[in-house]
């Protein structure tokens, strides 16, 4: 898929939690793998995720029958104001 404008993706939510609590579940890969699912049939076996700047994330998402599997991955980049 090409576009001739780069997208931009905001998601924004309210959590009622301690923010150290929030950034631990969110960031470090041993909670990711604990969310990070489309639904009960699926789970996330894997995830690496390294926040520097140019840093790499992975989650490896799969069926739980063992039918199929998928890699999402992407490299932390600086956001510049328009």
């Amino acid at each position: 898929m090409e576009t001739a404008a780069k997208a931009s993706i905001t998601v924004e939510t309210i959590v009622k939690a301690p923010i150290n609590q929030v950034w631990a579940s969110w960031s470090e890969p041993k909670h990711i793998t604990q969310w990070c699912q489309a639904s009960a049939d699926w789970h996330a076996p894997h995830a690496d995720n390294d926040l520097r700047t140019n840093g790499k994330f992975k989650t490896t998402m799969a069926a739980k029958d063992g039918s199929f599997s998928f890699d999402f991955e992407g490299v932390y980049t600086r956001c510049s104001t328009p």
